[in-house]
């Protein structure tokens, strides 16, 4: 009998301790944390101890528990809670959390929701299937429709019916909650340091010439793309008209316009003549490469391994039959990837786009052909100690580990802007992470300048910023193709995401460590807060920004638009326009064309890359944006490509500011291999909200360094240079003044300059502002009261002047 291949077979934990199980007539409860339950009911007691599709683990340690039966009523008590269940009925009644005696029903009434497989083709909002977060604290995921992960590597359908659920009571700890989600299902792997730069992607028939061509435009607009997607075209596709054939069968691309060629495996050698040397100069430059796979059509007579293939499958090459796909078959898996991808890989192909589109069925019951895509590929790419990777649909809870997330053909709209925000924050509460979505969107709806650049804006601070869009010449997305304006602030965008590589990657690693995502719903950090949960178009993004994108159109008339930021409490900073806001509030913040709000928090330090080019390396000289506070930072590298992290081959380095009566900021030496690191590197510190000081002083392994470059234009910024991984730095900053915001006067002569209106009108109105202002009101609130009750002013000014008054 035919096996999978050994590196196709995931490694699972799946049975746990009998001290962990309650088991009586009809059901098993296993307590595997003191807030996590897994409940099977059977009336023939058949209960499964083999891993699934979501659930790999549950050799938790054994949690400390008591159970007791009175009459039908099972109590199962732990440190945190009480599972009430009914043992007649065999159904969990509720939970009571024992430090408030609350009781919670065992349901998904209250669910906050997770994510779903597509956006595929959506204007506004779509229903989101349920997470494992709730806002009352209990939440509820039913594995019983997941098949069973056998040893082999192979799906089989469950033997018994039965009910297989799992209760999460960890009240409003949504991070813990997540954590032993992971503990249950696996990790989210470390991702490759390339893929969260830039990748360019679009569906489009490019020649070999073509491509090479746009990304020799890229280098000399000094954009930074380190992933090269290759749409479907890379593979024949008109193939009845080349090869003679009479295939009915395919997809419907435009109204009247087949593809029958959708599958393919032969490179198109009429774009791409010389396919090797394409791929090559691809990573001679710097380049990983991606093709598009829609596997559906199986192998056919046509295609260049299409003999080799026949012959793996006991099929007469002679006969010109079409080789079937099926996913369910390990002979066919084993060849699929052993002839069908492993020689692209060995040629340069670096991962796969698995743009399955084609249904949820296999000839094994309840097997999406996806879900199995994702799975075999992930772990095929892992090979020879590389790391994996692939782009693909969602195919359910579990698919967190199969990064990275395709989100679909997406509408340009402002709507599926707006949608994006809430929809990748929320994915989070299924332990989804790393999105990926058509920045710019894809087809139909508007071509709008604006529109495009606040999506590249909100791509800058998303998971994955992949620009994409389809096939027709008004459509693509080059920043050369939109307005003067629009392609400069463009260009600044993308080098700014390749810059954050260091602050991104350190983030990448806390997700796989730590199960704390990159981006993240405003109430995992404020769960006490009910304004956290009603901020749903902003995010935190990592341990040091909130985010809120702009997603409504520019105000005509004051040439800016706006985002209603929610602050928590503390000192927030803007990270390009550099405004000071005091946090535990709401705020509406303006934005000219160029800029987002993105708000640092107080003491935060972000780390930032000075490489030239596309270069993914870890950066020789590095910016460190500084904030007050008294706060650390881990900036987390390795060699971006390996699995060696696992086995400890990384570095870390801690940076930490103190507020005091000086600003002390320490850069500790550095712990781990540090081979993977620079043997020296160059610092610029710049302390954003630090205007000027008395005195700086620099101690490398606390010998004073004498003569140090610092300099207050804007900041002040701070030099080191040539400083080792084994010396402890400290900068201290004496006498310092600190930032402020602009005045009340400075501010509302800079709204009403922009403001498009007649200047006697205008004067008036600043006029009006400065004497309102003048008058003794006791508080800001009431302040604001009076500016609203003068109607003679615009509401777009009157919200752009309340910005500023703190």
């Amino acid at each position: 009998m035919i096996k999978l291949e050994e590196n196709l077979i995931a490694t699972t934990e799946p049975e746990c301790s009998e001290k962990q199980c309650i088991q009586g007539k009809g059901y098993r409860i296993t307590v595997l944390t003191s807030e996590l339950f897994r409940i099977e009911v059977s009336i023939e007691n058949n209960f499964l101890d083999k891993a699934t599709q979501v659930v790999w683990f549950r050799n938790f340690d054994n949690p400390e528990y008591t159970a007791k039966e009175m009459k039908n009523n099972l109590q199962i008590t732990t440190d945190k809670v009480t599972l009430f269940f009914d043992t007649k009925s065999l159904k969990a009644k509720y939970i009571k959390f024992n430090d408030s005696n609350r009781k919670i029903k065992c349901n998904n009434n209250y669910n906050l929701k997770g994510t779903i497989r597509t956006l595929d083709v959506f204007y506004l909002k779509k229903r989101l299937k349920n997470g494992i977060m709730s806002l009352n604290g209990v939440s509820v995921y039913d594995d019983s429709k997941s098949l069973i992960l056998d040893n082999d590597g192979m799906i089989s359908s469950r033997e018994a019916k039965s009910n297989d659920i799992y209760i999460f009571a960890y009240g409003n700890n949504f991070r813990k909650c997540l954590k032993n989600f992971f503990r249950l299902t696996g990790k989210t792997p470390l991702i490759p340091r390339y893929a969260l730069s830039n990748w360019w992607s679009r569906y489009k028939a490019y020649s070999q010439e073509e491509y090479i061509d746009l990304m020799k435009r890229f280098i000399k607009e000094d954009i930074p793309i380190t992933v090269a997607v290759v749409d479907m075209d890379w593979h024949w596709v008109n193939v009845n008209e080349k090869f003679g054939t009479n295939y009915r069968r395919g997809r419907l691309i435009l109204p009247g316009v087949l593809s029958v060629g959708w599958t393919g495996y032969s490179w198109n050698t009429d774009l791409f003549p010389d396919y090797k040397a394409f791929l090559k100069w691809l990573q001679e430059h710097n380049l990983k490469v991606t093709l598009n796979l829609h596997p559906v059509d199986g192998v056919r007579p046509y295609e260049d391994m299409y003999k080799e293939m026949a012959l793996e499958m006991g099929i007469d090459p002679g006969s010109k039959e079409d080789i079937k796909f099926d996913i369910t078959d390990p002979k066919f898996i084993n060849a699929y990837f052993k002839i069908l991808h492993h020689p692209y890989e060995t040629e340069g192909v670096d991962f796969w786009w698995i743009d399955w589109q084609q249904g949820e069925k296999s000839k094994t019951k309840g097997l999406d052909p996806l879900w199995a895509l994702n799975h075999y590929h992930f772990l095929d790419n892992r090979k020879e100690d590389k790391r994996p990777l692939i782009l693909s649909r969602y195919a359910g809870a579990g698919s967190h580990r199969y990064p990275i997330g395709f989100s679909g053909d997406t509408v340009v709209s402002w709507g599926t802007l707006k949608f994006q925000i809430y929809f990748t924050a929320t994915a989070t509460n299924i332990g989804y992470a790393w999105w990926s979505h058509d920045i710019g969107g894809h087809c139909l709806g508007i071509k709008d300048d604006e529109l495009y650049l606040r999506w590249v804006q909100y791509g800058v601070f998303s998971p994955i910023l992949r620009l994409h869009s389809t096939s027709h010449d008004l459509q693509g997305k080059e920043p050369w193709n939109y307005s003067k304006d629009v392609e400069a602030f463009t260009k600044e965008q993308l080098r700014l995401r390749h810059r954050l590589l260091p602050y991104i990657y350190s983030m990448n690693y806390r997700t796989y460590n730590d199960s704390i995502a990159l981006v993240e719903p405003m109430y995992y950090a404020h769960p006490e807060d009910k304004r956290a949960y009603l901020a749903t178009e902003q995010y935190s993004f990592g341990s040091e920004f909130i985010v809120c994108p702009i997603i409504r159109k520019i105000n005509k008339r004051l040439k800016m638009a706006y985002s209603d930021v929610w602050l928590p409490e503390g000192r927030w900073t803007d990270f390009f326009t550099a405004q000071i806001y005091k946090g535990n509030k709401w705020v509406r913040m303006f934005r000219g064309l160029n800029t987002i709000p993105v708000l640092a928090k107080e003491g935060a330090i972000i780390p930032i890359s000075d490489n030239i080019g596309n270069d993914c390396s870890n950066p020789e000289k590095m910016t460190l944006h500084i904030y007050r506070g008294n706060s650390s930072f881990v900036l987390y590298e390795d060699n971006g490509y390996d699995n060696k992290y696992i086995d400890g081959k990384y570095a870390k380095t801690t940076f930490s500011v103190e507020e005091n009566n000086d600003i002390i900021f320490n850069i500790s030496k550095v712990e781990g291999v540090k081979e993977v690191i620079p043997k020296n590197r160059q610092y610029k510190l710049l302390f954003k909200d630090i205007v000027s000081a008395e005195k700086v002083e620099v101690r490398i392994n606390d010998k004073i360094i004498e003569e140090i470059n610092f300099n207050t234009d804007n900041c002040l910024s701070v030099e080191l240079k040539n400083i080792e991984p084994d010396e402890n730095v400290q900068v201290i900053i004496s006498g310092y003044k600190i930032k402020e915001n602009i005045s009340y006067n400075e501010a509302i002569i800079e709204i009403l300059t922009k403001y498009q209106a007649s200047n006697i009108l205008k004067m008036l109105q600043y006029k009006i502002l400065q004497y309102t202002k003048s008058k003794d009101i006791a508080t800001k609130d009431r302040y604001i009261e009076k500016i609203k009750r003068l109607c003679v002013l615009p509401k777009v000014i009157r919200g752009a002047v309340e910005e500023y008054l703190d």
